[in-house]
């Protein structure tokens, strides 16, 4: 009979996740040697793997560090459930990917899953530790965002989970009144659901389509011609105060626009990323 008691067994089902029977078979064939058993429990894990692979991991959160108040990482970590995308493993586990980004200063995911840790590729990693929680790991997002002051936001759409929604927000000075107004511009990022930081990041063809919409449709409500500039204009516009941030009413007083919140407060903004699981 293997060398190992109930506490072990307790031990390791702690530390990698795997379920009773096959902690106990790992111990019985690692002869009770932990480190052995775990080996075992994650090459089995692995051979499980490429099954997996066709599978959607479309669960998971959003998590977010910011570096010395003036640069901003914020990461998507996917699984296939919720159940695992809540586990305190796999929160650890986008921990882990998270200051291994921060560690390295790595701003794509490509360059992320290359960085090394603990002598072999994030890829590999990630993919061993997916092996043990028994589903598909997606490293997904990875943006950065730098300036004066940044402030990063994450929000819960449920109690029972992590993060779904995390902002990273920039702006150009570090005063009270600008971290201030970033915070409160990140926290209506999570909200709003801006597209784009300004008009000028809008595609170009995307904009005369929206024109294009705006003068058919004046055209076929039979809109005076010389009313036809100002009104294409006008709807126009209202497509950036939906999809630009800066064109945005301000969430917390409507009456005014976030550029104007920004003005108000002395700073610019010079950078948004912003992440909602599986969207």
């Amino acid at each position: 009979m293997a060398n190992y008691t109930a506490a072990d067994i307790k031990a390791l089902r702690e530390r990698t996740g795997a379920g009773m029977m096959d902690v106990k078979k790992a111990l019985d064939e690692a002869d009770g040697d932990m480190e052995k058993a775990i080996e075992a429990i994650r090459v089995k894990g692995l051979k499980g793997a490429a099954k997996r692979e066709g599978r959607s991991a479309v669960e998971g959160l959003v998590t977010a560090k910011v570096v010395n108040g003036t640069k901003g990482y914020l990461l998507e970590m996917n699984a296939e459930t919720d159940f695992v995308a809540k586990s305190d493993k796999f929160v650890g586990l986008a921990n882990k990917v998270l200051e291994t980004a921060v560690a390295q200063d790595v701003d794509s995911v490509e360059a992320l899953l290359e960085a090394d840790v603990d002598g072999k590729p994030l890829a590999d990693f990630v993919t061993e530790e997916g092996a043990v929680l028994g589903e598909k790991v997606v490293v997904r997002r990875l943006a950065t965002v730098e300036g004066a002051a940044v402030d990063a936001y994450l929000h819960k759409t449920s109690k029972d989970l992590p993060a779904q929604v995390g902002v990273l927000f920039a702006v150009d000075a570090d005063s009270e009144d600008a971290r201030t107004a970033a915070h409160d511009i990140a926290v209506h990022a999570a909200a709003i659901v801006p597209s784009y930081l300004t008009r000028d990041e809008v595609p170009a063809d995307l904009v005369e389509n929206e024109r294009r919409i705006a003068e058919e449709t004046a055209r076929a409500e039979n809109k005076p011609e010389q009313a036809m500039p100002k009104i294409i204009e006008g709807r126009t516009n209202a497509y950036f105060k939906e999809h630009v941030l800066l064109d945005q009413p301000f969430a917390k007083d409507p009456k005014q626009s976030v550029a104007q919140v920004l003005q108000g407060s002395g700073a610019e903004a010079v950078g948004l990323a912003r992440f909602r699981v599986g969207a």
